[in-house]
């Protein structure tokens, strides 16, 4: 069924500053995982696994594995870019073009995939 449309997402990332903050309470025994599920809005799945992350590898256990979603989109859907947006724009369009050709495709190859499918 999915969410309704129009609606905002609420997903959202932390940092691994922002979840140590979060989980402290919790590891020094202060609060429960469900009291701080109730005060942050976190499900309290999630906090547990953020204590576990911790406990086994530290504050570097807790930073996100990946980014988050196109890195293009923000450029494309602006009217106008600013001179650095321009550039930086231009340049994840070349990394994206080099990454291509280190794995041997070329921009036709990848145009010619994506019709087929």
């Amino acid at each position: 069924m999915g969410r309704p449309k129009g609606s905002k997402s609420t997903y959202r990332f932390y940092t691994a500053k922002e979840k140590y903050g979060i989980i402290t309470p919790i590891l020094e025994n202060k609060k429960s995982s469900e009291s701080v599920s109730k005060e942050t809005g976190i499900n309290s799945g999630t906090l547990i696994r953020w204590v576990h992350q911790y406990l086994d590898g530290g504050i570097e256990a807790l930073e996100n594995k990946r980014k988050p979603g196109n890195q293009l989109a923000k450029y494309s859907s602006k009217k106008e870019l600013s001179e650095i947006e321009r550039l930086e724009y231009e340049n994840l369009l070349l990394r994206i073009e080099n990454e291509r050709l280190k794995k041997g495709y070329t921009t036709k190859e990848a145009d010619l995939a994506k019709r087929k499918k």
